[in-house]
Parts: C-alpha cells; sequence; structure tokens
C-alpha cells in the first residue's frame, strides 16, 4: 500500500503595486459553523468608535493555520527583537480592548 506523499506546491504571491496598507489596532473576530469573520479597525483615543477597514472572511481550518503562522512568526520576532511584554493585567487587556466592542451587523 502506497502511503500519500506531500507535495510542496511553490504560490506565486503578487502584491499589486498600488495596494494601500492598512493600519489596524482592533480586531474584530465572529464565527459561524463554516466561518471565521474578522474585521480589522483602527480605534483612536478619546473616539468612542471605531471604523471597519477590512474583513476577511475564512474557513476554521484556514483560521487555525493563521493562528499558527503567527505563533511562528512571533517567535521569531522574539528571538530577533527580544520579548513583547504584555502589561500585567494579563487576560483582562483582551476584555479591555474587546469586551465593550459590539460586532458590526450582518448587514453593515
Amino acid at each position: 500500500m502506497k502511503t500519500p506523499r506531500s507535495h510542496q506546491m511553490q504560490i506565486n504571491v503578487q502584491v499589486p503595486p498600488d495596494l494601500d496598507a492598512t493600519y489596524s489596532n482592533l480586531a474584530l473576530i465572529t464565527h459561524s459553523a463554516s466561518e471565521i469573520i474578522v474585521d480589522f479597525a483602527r480605534v483612536l483615543p478619546n473616539t468612542p468608535n471605531a471604523k471597519v477597514y477590512a474583513r476577511i472572511i475564512t474557513t476554521p481550518l484556514h483560521a487555525k493555520l493563521l493562528l499558527r503562522a503567527l505563533k511562528e512568526n512571533l517567535e521569531k520576532y522574539e528571538a530577533q527583537f527580544g520579548e513583547i511584554k504584555l502589561p500585567e493585567t494579563g487576560d483582562a487587556l483582551a476584555q479591555q480592548f474587546f469586551g465593550a466592542v459590539k460586532p458590526p451587523s450582518p448587514e453593515s
């Protein structure tokens, strides 16, 4: 019996020269049974509203692979530049940033 071989496929990714980079300091994450939705927003000091600049819809599998890739890249970053220090509040930090945020309605 043959075992399947994993083939590495090389993908050429093209970034359009006119693509605008967007800064985001807030992410709203929601999900359904088949999709993970991440809205990237920007919140400014002393401003109660945050504007969503990009919405990414992906599968749970791709979201988990993205999580793994982010973890690996953050480990490489910290190896090169030092540990990224989180405030002492730990898990309360996520609640502070995301607890009072209301996800946008599906029709927005």
